[in-house]
């Protein structure tokens, strides 16, 4: 049976071989990305700020902060993006939420997974208000935040938080009204489920932090002893 399911999985390869999920180019394996995307992509990671993370150009010290955190401390435990924000990651993050490519979930997860903060031991993905979730038929975050469980092993909590409100699109907004559009506009319906537990909020795309910041005053609100934000592109500098 063994060698049957070996045949069979190697005659899938040779019709369906693995594509690089950034461009469509035939790679060894699935999930991966051909040279020129691998190249092209910026992952993050230190040194950035010991607040939000963003990323440093140079190494300024293991508690420096940038420059947003100390006008304005954030009230999540920084964000954990695993690439930033271009043309290509924001491609993927269209395909799977728009485009219904959900395999690119697990794509984007395991690169997640590598960043995932240390002694997170619970996974919440970013709700959607139920309306959109009707429309859309799945929340992205949730399917990113499945992969990432599977890989880290660390629990999803898919109902823990909930968008108890509909907002309009944060699509073109500033700033300013894109924090005004979520304020208030999630809850946790069981507090028992998230009380002095270590988050990780799933999202794909982080951009000015609006949600962020409204989602982690949520969970803070009902007794989670913290709560970072892992995701798979963060929107740097000028592209806000």
């Amino acid at each position: 049976m063994a060698v049957l399911i070996r045949s069979l999985n190697a005659l899938g390869r040779l019709a369906l071989p693995p594509r690089c999920a950034g461009c469509g180019t035939i790679v060894g394996e699935d999930h991966r990305f051909c040279g020129a995307c691998w190249s092209g992509m910026r992952f993050l990671g230190p040194p950035w700020c010991a607040g939000c993370r963003v990323p440093f150009e140079y190494d300024r010290g293991e508690d420096a902060r940038c420059a947003a955190c100390l006008a304005d401390p954030p009230r999540h435990a920084g964000v954990f993006a695993a690439v930033a924000y271009d043309e290509l990651s924001r491609r993927l993050a269209l395909n799977l939420k728009y485009g219904r490519r959900v395999g690119l979930g697990e794509t984007m997860a395991r690169y997640m997974a590598r960043i995932i903060p240390g002694g997170v031991d619970l996974l919440v993905p970013v709700p959607l208000h139920r309306w959109r979730l009707w429309s859309r038929g799945f929340n992205q975050a949730v399917v990113i935040g499945a992969a990432v469980s599977r890989a880290t092993e660390v629990p999803l909590d898919r109902e823990a938080l909930v968008r108890t409100r509909a907002t309009p699109s944060l699509k073109g907004q500033g700033r300013t009204a894109r924090a005004r559009a979520v304020r208030g506009a999630f809850a946790v319906p069981d507090r028992e489920r998230i009380a002095g537990r270590r988050i990780a909020l799933i999202d794909d795309i982080y951009t000015t932090g609006a949600t962020a910041q409204a989602a982690t005053a949520a969970l803070l609100r009902a007794g989670a002893a913290s709560a970072a934000v892992l995701c798979w592109a963060r929107v740097l500098g000028d592209d806000d």
